[in-house]
């Protein structure tokens, strides 16, 4: 995924760009396949790479892929994050961790040849999902750098604001799509904020 100068070496999501400001991109993103987990961070008890080795271990990018083929799958890259808000409910269960009200969802796009949800291995780990995802379109701005929550913070609400001035809807939250691994020079890392439009 990526090397410590950022060129990125692995297949990416196929899109079209329907339009480009100096402001942002408003890309219309093929079908694909994806894997993905979502964990409540404040359970991870100072695990700081979230879902990302679930993910990896089931495509084999850390060892004997853990799927039911034992099949290895490309690494593709970006790598997908979207943090959600939980809505508070009564009563309050908690079962061995935090309260932060907060899950986040990983996904990885599977390579090109998985064209169906059911082409994919079977993940051995039930917490990873294999999802179809539609033809969907994004406002999306690049920028370099460690994707802090304070400079993806900053990105969103431009984005948001730069969107609805030109007539945009936003139709959902954004992602953030990470392009190299975190070895890679924060100079050299692509990342992106992507906002779901109309």
């Amino acid at each position: 995924m990526g090397m410590v100068f950022g060129k990125i070496t692995v297949a990416t999501p196929k899109y079209e760009v329907l339009q480009s400001t100096p402001d942002y991109e408003i890309r219309q993103y093929s079908p694909s396949v994806a894997a993905e987990v979502t964990y409540d961070p404040s359970q991870l008890k100072g695990n700081k790479d979230g879902g990302f080795s679930i993910l990896a271990n089931y495509i084999g990018a850390l060892g004997n892929p853990r799927n039911t083929k034992t099949e290895k799958i490309d690494m593709t890259a970006p790598v997908i994050t979207k943090a959600e808000k939980i809505d508070m409910t009564a009563p309050v269960i908690t079962h061995g961790g935090g309260e932060s009200g907060e899950r986040v969802t990983m996904r990885f796009i599977l390579p090109e040849k998985y064209k169906k949800a059911e082409d994919a291995p079977v993940p051995v780990d039930e917490r990873v999902v294999i999802k179809e995802e539609g033809e969907r379109k994004y406002g999306v701005v690049g920028f370099s750098g460690v994707a802090s929550e304070k400079v993806v913070k900053e990105k969103v609400d431009k984005l948001k604001n730069d969107l609805e001035r030109d007539g945009f809807k936003v139709t959902g939250e954004f992602v953030l799509a990470r392009y190299n691994p975190p070895w890679t020079l924060p100079v050299f890392r692509t990342n992106e904020v992507m906002i779901p439009v109309e």
